[in-house]
Formats: C-alpha cells, structure tokens, sequence
C-alpha cells in the first residue's frame, strides 16, 4: 500500500470517526436533522475507506511460476556478481603483494 493509499484511509476513517461522534452528540441534543447529515457524512467516510483499503484477494500479483522464475534469475544474477566480486578481490591482493614486495626490494 502507497502513502498516499494509507494517507487516504486514514483519512477517511478519521472522518467517518469524527461523524459518527458527531451524529451522537447532534442527536443527544435532539438536533436529528443535524445527526441525520452526520450520519450521511459517516457513510461517505466509510464508503470512501472501502474503496481505498486494500483487497483481499492476490489481484496485481505475479502467478507462481512467473514468481519462481523471476526468482531463479535473480539468484543467478547474485551468484554472477558474486563471483565478479571475489575475482576484483582477488585483483586487489595479487596487486597490494605485488607492491610489498617491490617496496621490500627498493629499501
């Protein structure tokens, strides 16, 4: 989920939260007009919550296979640049003896 996705949930729980207090304290004081419309807002809120808040379901996601194989890539990547790295590695060593050994010599 986005932050701008969880923002708008928030958001709108918040809202419906806030109506729904509203509506209560409206109707405690016999206003039910005035409840009437917090309870419309509280629906909104709710009804916007609903449309933003993820779904259940694995929409948008890779099948398995696909997953799997993207996966194996992935690993053979890694193991790729691995090895690349052990052999710069190895560069480095054979060059800093290389250097020790000619700084050895010319003392």
């Amino acid at each position: 989920m986005t932050r701008r996705t969880k923002l708008w949930l928030y958001g709108s729980l918040l809202f419906a939260l806030l109506n729904a207090g509203g509506a209560v304290f409206a109707a405690a004081f016999g206003e039910v007009a005035h409840a009437g419309g917090h309870v419309v807002l509280l629906l909104l809120g709710l009804y916007v919550a609903r449309r933003v808040a993820p779904r259940g379901g694995r929409e948008g996601t890779p099948s398995a296979p696909l997953f799997d194989e993207r996966l194996d890539r992935l690993q053979q990547s890694l193991d790729a640049i691995a090895v690349e790295v052990e052999r710069v590695g190895e560069g480095q060593r054979f060059v800093v003896k290389l250097r020790q050994q000619l700084a050895e010599n010319h003392e």
